[in-house]
């Protein structure tokens, strides 16, 4: 099973709740804050809360998340 964002999981459950019209608006912001996301998981790994070595966050993130 695909694992999923923190922001994936608030946008499928916001979708049960608001009608379709303003699902085109929700996707926009769900894609914003998905690039926030994955700078944070980056900046995480680059100030050193990530130990690997050489690991690449981008890999982590595409790995994680099945982008």
């Amino acid at each position: 099973m695909k694992q999923q964002t923190a922001i994936e999981w608030l946008v499928n459950k916001v979708y049960m709740v608001i009608p379709d019209s303003e699902r085109n608006f929700l996707e926009g912001l769900k894609e914003m804050a998905k690039e926030m996301e994955k700078e944070q998981i980056n900046k995480a790994c680059y100030d050193g809360y990530y130990q690997e070595e050489l690991y690449d966050t981008r890999n982590y993130y595409d790995q994680t998340y099945n982008k």
